[in-house]
């Protein structure tokens, strides 16, 4: 089914096109979700929350101001930042192993096979390094521009302008 059909039949409130379209998404939604939270079991759970949320606001989404998968993922990313910031997620870190973190940080590859398979990684390995590096601490690891700006070193309004850039230059890519 053309995939304008199906996001209209989604958002008629239809259960097979609902089906099609977690089908499609789940496995990019989820890499995107996990590589900001580090947890499957919460990377799951948010996974959940995203696809109900995107089902009860379908009627939101407007192709008219980008793409259904770029709307589906900023709500993921969304839902997986607020949960870092809440209390009960911060709780739950300061609980855990250190294992965990080693192992995190051996095995991480900000641009996993999970969120590359929208093949999103070919198009961000052709940035500029400057690009790469914001796009990953900002839409992979879930940073906000603020602690981008922090943790690179770089004035805050620097990253703005860069972001702002290297997203338009994201975007002319895939519109060829």
């Amino acid at each position: 089914m053309e995939l304008e059909k199906l996001i209209e039949k989604f958002q008629q409130k239809d259960v097979k096109a609902f089906e099609s379209l977690y089908t499609m998404y789940n496995d990019s939604i989820f890499g995107v979700i996990y590589t900001i939270v580090k947890n499957e079991d919460i990377a799951t759970e948010i996974l959940q929350d995203v696809f109900v949320k995107a089902w009860n606001k379908a009627d939101s989404y407007n192709a008219g101001k980008g793409r259904f998968f770029t709307w589906l993922l900023n709500i993921a990313r969304n839902a997986a930042i607020d949960k870092t910031r809440s209390k009960s997620f911060k709780n739950a870190q300061q609980n855990l192993d250190v294992d965990f973190f080693v192992h995190s940080i051996e095995t991480n590859d900000s641009l996993d096979e999970k969120t590359n398979a929208i093949g999103l990684k070919k198009y961000v390995s052709k940035l500029a390094e400057k690009c790469k590096k914001i796009i990953d601490f900002i839409y992979f690891k879930g940073y906000t521009q603020k602690e981008t700006s922090e943790a690179l070193e770089i004035p805050l309004g620097t990253i703005k302008t860069r972001n702002r850039n290297c997203i338009n230059e994201l975007r002319k890519m895939l519109e060829v």
